[in-house]
Order: structure tokens, then C-alpha cells, then sequence
């Protein structure tokens, strides 16, 4: 067993968690390492009902399941399948079901099983997709969705050294067709992805290590932005001088609106970018305007943002009348 995943793992002992294991080799590894560490699990997986072989693999995590005496508790995607975007779909629809379990069961995190492979793939995406900081720091180690922490705690580890585990303890795994398949983008980068070091030397540890120091540049960006959008934020609602908002870097800026709209208009993730570059224009000017469940109001020198509907009046000041 990865000794890396060992010492993460000891901050979680003790604690209830779920494993998303669909059958792969991966999640295969990570449920049996999760075992033989001694945690406290449960095993979910998700028929999506899509492949063939779905009920086979199925039946294989209950049977795998009982032979480790790990509670599993299975879920069937039965709602209408979209004839775009399904892979979108699947995904949401399996992290709603996992997480909607999690909330009902007291669940402290749900482990799902992104390995280093997966992290070096979903960095080079971003960066032929021209993404900046936040995609280019990839996959983050834990998270929040839907209220439930999700922890991956396989970051660290290759998956020839998964594959490698499960082929020496005789641990079976299904294969998805659709990992070889290279009209996906993923797995055209999966099969080259070698060359990066063969002909120009840039390994895979250089890349997790690039991925590493981005990622802590990320965190310590959110954590600032966060000072400053609770510093302006009360009873859902916000009002700060035109020089607090563009003093700011341009990044900072943009991640400011960004957070502070979601914060106050209450949705899943921040406005587009795009959406947010024509808000800050706006800005410069006096304006009235909604943007991600919020009107956002620049009048004179201050602007105001609360939840759409809400009253756009600014405070009075003393011996001031109010703006109405």
C-alpha cells in the first residue's frame, strides 16, 4: 500500500466516510486500501445504465462489497438521458445521488478516486483550452459540493502503481472501453502524454510539481479574497467605494465580483468570466443592473450589491439624505 495515502488517511480516522467505487481499478484499490487501513466505510456505486456491462460490474461491487464485509449502498440513474452533454450528466447526477446520501447519513467525507494520472490529464486539458490559474492548478485534494467534502486521496499516486496492486493481489477490475478511445481529448493526451518527456524532458513529476505550487498560489488567492469579501458583506448584502473594487489587481478583481455575487445571490458556482468583465465596465459608470441572482447598483463613488429584489437603497449617512 502507498505510504503517502497512509499518512494522509490518519487525519481521518475515526471518521465516517463513503467510497465512490465504480468498478474500475482505481476505485477498486482505493475501497481495499481503505479497508486494510481500517476506516470506517461505506461503498457507493452508481448504475448509470448506460454500458452493457453496467448490471455485470454491478453485481461485481456487491459481491466484492459482502467479501470485505463493507456496507454498500447502490443507485440507478433512471431519469431521462439527454442526447447532449451526457457525460456532463452522468457526472452530476452521480455526484447528486452520492452526496444526497452523504447529507441523510451523517457522511464526514466522500473519497472518490482521481489519481496523478488524472491530475496531469486534466492540467494539460486546461492549458490547450488557454485556462488560467484556476484551471491550471487542477483538481484540488479536498472540496466542498452540495455541502459534502470530497476528498481525493490518491492524488499522489500513478495508476500503474493501482493497476500494479490489484494484478499482484489477484484483485479483479473492469476496463471502460472508453478510456482507449481517442476521440475523447483525455485519452489523446493519455497516449502522448510520454512524449513530453522523451522529447523535451519534462516529466511527470515536474508537472504534479507545477500543478503543487499553483495550487497553493490558488488557495492563498481564495483565502484573501474571501478577507476581503467578508469585510465589505453583511445580512446579505455588500456596499464598498469604486476604489476598493479597482484598486484591486485585475485577477483579483474579477475573482472578487465573482465571489462575492455567488456569496450573496446564493448560486451553485460564480458568473462567467465574461459575464463578470461586462459587469466591472459597467462599473465605471453609474449603473443598475442583475448579474448570478443579484443587483448590483453603482451610484456616485459607492456600489451596493444584494439578492435580486431586494431594496437598492444606500444607507444614509448623517445629515445626508437617502438616495431612494
Amino acid at each position: 500500500m502507498n505510504q503517502k495515502f497512509l499518512d494522509y488517511m490518519q487525519s481521518f480516522a475515526g471518521k465516517k466516510l463513503a467510497v465512490a467505487v465504480s468498478g474500475g481499478v482505481d476505485s477498486i484499490c482505493l475501497l481495499h486500501w481503505c479497508k486494510m487501513a481500517g476506516m470506517d466505510i461505506v461503498a457507493l456505486h452508481v448504475n448509470h445504465g448506460l454500458r452493457a456491462a453496467a448490471d455485470v460490474e454491478t453485481q461485481y461491487v456487491c459481491d466484492l462489497c459482502n467479501k470485505l464485509d463493507v456496507p454498500v449502498q447502490i443507485f440507478y440513474w433512471t431519469d431521462e438521458k439527454p442526447t447532449t452533454g451526457l457525460e456532463n450528466a452522468a457526472r452530476e447526477a452521480r455526484y447528486k445521488m452520492m452526496t444526497d446520501f452523504c447529507k441523510e447519513n451523517n457522511i464526514d467525507a466522500l473519497l472518490v478516486a482521481h489519481q496523478a494520472d488524472d491530475q496531469i490529464e486534466t492540467f494539460l486539458m486546461n492549458l490547450g483550452r488557454g485556462s488560467g490559474l484556476y484551471g491550471l492548478a487542477a483538481m484540488r485534494r479536498e472540496s466542498m459540493r452540495d455541502g459534502v467534502k470530497i476528498v481525493r486521496p490518491l492524488l499522489d499516486v500513478f495508476r500503474s502503481e493501482l493497476r500494479s496492486w490489484c494484478d499482484e493481489n489477484h484483485v479483479k477490475y473492469f476496463i471502460d472501453e472508453m478510456n482507449s478511445d481517442p476521440h475523447y481529448t483525455r485519452v489523446k493526451i493519455r497516449q502522448n502524454r510520454h512524449l513530453l518527456d522523451e522529447k523535451m524532458g519534462i516529466s511527470d513529476a515536474r508537472i504534479l510539481l507545477a500543478i503543487e505550487n499553483l495550487g497553493r498560489l490558488r488557495d492563498k488567492i481564495e483565502s484573501d479574497v474571501i478577507g476581503l469579501v467578508n469585510s465589505v458583506t453583511k445580512n446579505k448584502r455588500a456596499i464598498f467605494s469604486d476604489a476598493f473594487l479597482f484598486d484591486l489587481g485585475d485577477d483579483i478583481r474579477l475573482k472578487f465580483l465573482g465571489t462575492l455575487i455567488q456569496v450573496i445571490g446564493g448560486d451553485k458556482y460564480p458568473p462567467r468570466l465574461n459575464s463578470l468583465a461586462n459587469a466591472l465596465s459597467r462599473l465605471y459608470g453609474d449603473c443598475k443592473f442583475t448579474l448570478g441572482h443579484c443587483t448590483v447598483r453603482r451610484l456616485k463613488n459607492q456600489i451596493l450589491v444584494v439578492p435580486e429584489g431586494a431594496k437598492t437603497t444606500f444607507r444614509k449617512k448623517r445629515n445626508e439624505k437617502k438616495d431612494v
